[in-house]
């Protein structure tokens, strides 16, 4: 494998910029994804400190009554909303064609940016797509001693480097696609240090997925941390969601890219928790599945369902949903403001885990007919969402055939990213887990792991520039603060 020295510039600063990034070696434990998630791993939530009473006073304080006032307005809206959605299922969710993709993309433009989910169908090849798999199947069977969940009979691989992954992040059409869905968010600071004019890659994990597998029911969640999303120093340093807490939630805009460049997603050094901004989470398919079959649900309303995480914690039912009906349960007047008996209760949210939902934690949100399926997906399809959606895998996998798919969001160029990316490519190296994910040996070990030169062999200078191993370029109609922070990545990156 070619030393990293040999392959960036090597001037003093240089050296010294990559290797300060270097010495951020892997430092967590060992694990697999039920780790990023109480449901999965199966220990309970504790309570929240008292820290957490008083930040949540002190977000809401001075506006309250606009505050119980949005909570009514949003949970009108809410109704009305659930009932659109769970008419009309998975096809409420916008597919689109690569081979049409900016067409498409400007005619569904407004219902993108309401879904917060998409389907871009044929952005791979079937046959290149499903080639994965058997690649991956016998790259697992060289390496019998790589990890899984469940251990006993793996759906989720502790994989970050085989070759299907590396030629599937750095393939042209992919690449394409991610830097055509970051166009959708915008930045309400032109001068924001933050650029969508190429994407960067976050080394995520595989699944497969056999029929009749019910191990992998992870519910509904969002990723991207948990409590940090009401923390003031952490989704706060950008004041991601300030509008939200200041009872205006409809001015709230989940696609404003300017505020999410300082907000912090992970306090808690989280098995799997991600600190990269990811503006979509997204997989690539190497298997046909349908509905039921092992596949993604997602709740297609991603500014309200936000708006409801978040102000959930400064309400309370006053009759529980065994004392009235289920209308009367969740009717605006059966609901009040906590006052003076708030606690420091953040529903389902855990420090170092993912933010989980329920039925019972958050009723409004209707979860039971709102979480819909995505629609039949074939090889090569690519689905996207956007980093605050609500979503889930089937409890059951009920098909007859493998749920295969290849986990790959979308990521800009910020300093922040600049900062993972260089310790990812260290990682990739070293053949160890990403940063954020669990530690230990990963593929180190691993006989066909693909070396630099390999990866260099398939990738373009686009992919091999989303890697981290050749510098950014910036596009003529970036802002100046695109352009900024372009030029602070490369430095970072060590070129």
């Amino acid at each position: 494998m070619r030393a990293l020295s040999r392959s960036i510039p090597t001037n003093a600063s240089q050296v010294r910029s990559v290797m300060m990034a270097a010495t951020q070696t892997q430092s967590k434990r060992e694990g697999n994804i039920a780790d990023s998630f109480v449901s999965l791993s199966g220990d309970a939530r504790p309570p929240l400190p008292q820290r957490f009473l008083d930040l949540k006073k002190t977000l809401i304080h001075g506006h309250e009554d606009r505050v119980i006032s949005s909570w009514k307005r949003l949970l009108a809206e809410l109704k009305r909303e659930n009932e659109i959605i769970a008419r009309e299922g998975p096809q409420i969710i916008p597919s689109l064609d690569f081979q049409n993709l900016d067409a498409d993309l400007t005619k569904l433009r407004d219902e993108l940016k309401k879904r917060g989910v998409a389907v871009i169908r044929g952005v791979l090849p079937e046959d290149e797509a499903r080639s994965f798999k058997g690649d991956i199947e016998e790259y697992v069977r060289q390496n019998p001693h790589t990890k899984a969940f469940p251990p006993d009979n793996p759906q989720v691989y502790e994989l970050y480097w085989s070759a299907p992954q590396l030629r599937a992040r750095a393939h042209p059409n992919l690449l394409r696609v991610q830097t055509e869905f970051m166009k959708l968010w915008q930045k309400s600071d032109p001068e924001s240090v933050v650029s969508i004019s190429q994407p960067l890659t976050y080394a995520d994990r595989l699944r497969i997925r056999q029929p009749g597998d019910a191990a992998f029911a992870l519910g509904p969640h969002i990723d991207g941390g948990s409590v940090e999303r009401w923390e003031l120093e952490g989704y706060g340093r950008g004041g991601v969601y300030n509008k939200v807490f200041e009872g205006s939630w409809e001015e709230f805009d989940p696609w404003d890219a300017s505020t999410r460049v300082s907000a912090v997603m992970d306090n808690y050094n989280g098995l799997g928790a991600c600190s990269m901004f990811r503006m979509f989470q997204g997989w690539l398919s190497m298997s046909t599945t349908k509905p039921f079959e092992g596949t993604l649900m997602v709740n297609p309303a991603v500014k309200l369902s936000t708006a409801y995480v978040l102000l959930r914690p400064f309400f309370r039912s006053i009759k529980g949903p065994d004392q009235v009906s289920p209308e009367a349960y969740l009717a605006s007047d059966n609901w009040e403001f906590t006052g003076s008996e708030m606690t420091s209760e953040l529903q389902g949210a855990t420090p170092g885990h993912g933010q989980e939902l329920n039925a019972a934690l958050h009723p409004h949100l209707d979860l039971d007919n709102t979480m819909v399926h995505v629609p039949s997906i074939r090889p090569g399809d690519f689905v996207v969402w956007h980093c605050d959606t609500i979503h889930a895998v089937d409890k059951v996998h009920k098909g007859t055939s493998d749920s295969s798919v290849l986990y790959i969001p979308i990521c800009p160029v910020t300093e922040l990213n600049a900062k993972y990316l260089v310790r990812q490519r260290d990682a990739f190296l070293n053949g160890t887990p990403g940063p954020d994910f669990p530690g230990g040996q990963g593929e180190a070990n691993h006989v066909n792991r693909p070396t630099e030169a390999v990866f260099r062999s398939y990738a373009d200078a686009e992919g091999q520039r989303a890697f981290g191993f050749e510098k950014l370029v910036a596009s003529e109609a970036d802002t100046v603060g695109s352009k900024k922070v372009t030029s602070l990545a490369n430095e970072i990156l060590g070129f």
